[in-house]
């Protein structure tokens, strides 16, 4: 099913990056979902070039524009390259990366929201936090493995699994990333239809034939048998090298705790599989994200208690200086401090200082002026905290927990649920049972605006 407002997006996408004339024609017709699956020689008649050749020019003049060089470019195109990898890998950056971030934007603008908001998936710039990178590779060679990355949003999760995935197709492993957060609402109607959105997902993402319906039967055997010998007998069946399959956002799903408490044991049931049938040996998971599940699961049945854990640090001092250079900043003792006085506003959060020292490099403000105004509604973090303060406004319980960590800098007491939510939202950190703002940046605003 065509992603909701995909259409909108495209066309939105030409606006933010200037595509005019023949070049827009072209590039509407080619990323359209309907045509995804279409080939070149199909699609020529379609945009009604002048000639199949015409039309192969006027495409790499559409690449150019996306190009890995370029301001909020797709860092994996490189125009050098050649063959039809190129339209893959710019219809999955638009589809993960790009159609994620203007479905969460809403109406702003997608240029300026890049603009105010450096990209935080772009692997262009990649700062690794040793050990986790090596620890991860290591763990996905293992048979069955199951990785969980658990972190705040924006602390690079999406980044993260990309890696581990390209690591992995380095290694000749299948891999499929699958981003939770693209699926329609509709998708989650009934356990039946989001299980074979998953399969059927997957299934394209690998190039193979959809044969749900030859192994389906959900009034038969149920679902989650379906499911499972789907993957069993026909996916798994067929790959000779492990599949690493990457699930990220997989907090959606806890939105729908009718699907979440099949869904998520089924997971655990997989990777447990490992140990008794080989065939399961080949599946490895990657599940990433940003809150808790809040939904009652056995101990024996949760996905979040097996296999490895990975915990995502703010960046150290060291990795901030890279980060500095890779920005195009001087490794000097004015950013040498201005870092520093950042890990003390914002604990190293990764996006937050990407923003400060876009600010500086591109938009020209004065290291001092940053930190000054960084609470305030003229900062260069207003937007951002003002999404965080409308999330909060949905759910006043969260307010009044918000209320007393702020009131309480030491920490303070809260209920479970909402002291998790408060977690995954980024705002708060848990150390045993007190719970304490995550960063300067987060008390001095709330303190004012709460």
């Amino acid at each position: 099913m065509k992603p909701q407002g995909w259409d909108e997006f495209l066309k939105q996408i030409t606006q933010d990056y200037e595509l005019h004339g023949k070049l827009k024609e072209i590039f509407l017709v080619r990323f359209a979902y309907e045509n995804w699956r279409k080939s070149d020689k199909e699609i020529w008649e379609l945009a009604e070039a002048a000639s199949h050749e015409t039309y192969k020019k006027q495409m790499t003049e559409v690449y150019k524009y996306f190009s890995g060089d370029k301001p909020n470019g797709c860092p994996e195109l490189e125009i050098s390259s050649k063959g039809p990898g190129k339209f893959q890998i710019l219809r999955e950056w638009l589809r993960d990366i790009k159609y994620v971030e203007w479905r969460q934007a809403g109406t702003v603008n997608v240029k300026n929201l890049n603009l105010a908001l450096p990209n935080s998936s772009n692997t262009a710039i990649y700062i690794e936090r040793p050990p986790i990178e090596t620890d991860c590779f290591q763990e996905i060679h293992k048979s069955g493995a199951l990785l969980r990355i658990k972190a705040p949003e924006k602390m690079g999760k999406t980044t993260l699994i990309k890696k581990i995935l390209s690591y992995s197709e380095a290694s000749n492993f299948h891999t499929v990333y699958l981003n939770l957060q693209v699926a329609e609402s509709a998708m989650f109607v009934t356990l039946d239809k989001f299980l074979r959105w998953f399969c059927a997902n997957i299934t394209r993402e690998l190039r193979l034939k959809p044969e749900l319906d030859e192994y389906w039967d959900e009034d038969l055997y149920g679902s989650l048998v379906s499911s499972q010998t789907y993957f069993q007998n026909y996916l798994l069946e067929q790959l000779e090298e492990p599949l690493i399959l990457g699930i990220d956002n997989l907090q959606r799903v806890f939105e729908y705790p009718e699907i979440a408490k099949d869904f998520l044991p089924m997971l655990r049931h997989w990777h447990e599989e490992a140990k008794n049938v080989e065939i399961w040996q080949k599946l490895r998971l990657v599940l990433a994200n940003s809150t808790e599940a809040y939904i009652q699961l056995d101990v024996n049945q949760s996905p979040f208690n097996v296999g490895r854990q990975v915990k995502l640090p703010g960046f150290n001092l060291e990795q901030m200086m890279q980060l500095a250079q890779q920005s195009g900043l001087e490794q000097n003792e004015t950013i040498k401090e201005f870092a520093q006085s950042l890990i003390k506003l914002v604990n190293g959060h990764p996006y937050l200082v990407k923003q400060a020292f876009f600010a500086i490099n591109q938009d020209k403000l004065a290291p001092e002026k940053v930190l000054q105004d960084a609470a305030t509604q003229g900062g260069i973090y207003a937007s951002y905290l003002l999404r965080h303060w409308e999330n909060l406004q949905k759910q006043p319980e969260l307010i009044t927990a918000m209320q007393k960590v702020i009131e309480n800098p030491t920490g303070v007491q809260l209920e479970p649920i909402l002291a998790y939510k408060l977690e995954g939202m980024g705002l708060v950190t848990i150390a045993g049972d007190l719970v304490q703002p995550s960063c300067e940046l987060y008390r001095r605003y709330f303190k004012d605006h709460l």
